[in-house]
């Protein structure tokens, strides 16, 4: 009798200690989340998202490789009040006004769908009718209770990059 006790309390033990695990992983990409997309923007670390620089240097002469980032879209393929959406990056790149580029998270913070489309001023999410603006990735109708996280870009040319 007393053997079955002895192996029931060690997967007990077991469970307790991956149910902490997996709970730890959640809080932290809550809190992730929370500092990313609050309303006081991107951590201090970051630059702001709406002061993309321009390195006046062409892809091709390897404005994007001195700096170790990635192209993720040409300047001409995002729409002035409108945007385009990176699904495999899960990244979407906005263009508010002339000239002016912004880059928010694909991820709607209501239930981690990725948005669909961008239209009208809005980035739109196809599960629970979210929309965020393309201006600042603010919510304008919700369900989602927080903007979409900004992420860092810069203008290299008629590259767009990861800063």
């Amino acid at each position: 009798m007393a053997e079955p006790v002895t192996g029931g309390a060690s997967r007990r033990a077991l469970l307790a200690s991956t149910g902490a695990a997996c709970a730890a992983m959640i809080a932290g990409c809550s809190t992730y989340n929370a500092n990313n997309g609050g309303v006081n923007g991107p951590p201090p670390s970051q630059p702001p998202p709406s002061q993309p620089q321009s390195s006046g240097g062409t892809p091709a002469a390897g404005g994007g490789a001195a700096s170790g980032a990635a192209v993720l879209a040409s300047t001409s393929s995002v729409p002035v009040g409108g945007g385009k959406i990176l699904t495999g990056q899960q990244i979407v790149i906005t263009q508010p006004t002339a000239g002016s580029y912004k880059a928010f998270t694909a991820v709607c913070t209501h239930q981690g769908c990725i948005v669909n489309t961008v239209t009208g001023g809005t980035i739109d999410c196809p599960c629970h009718g979210s929309k965020f603006s393309v201006k600042d990735g603010s919510v304008v109708n919700g369900p989602a209770p927080s903007p979409l996280a900004p992420v860092a870009i810069r203008v290299e040319g008629t590259s767009i990059v990861r800063a």
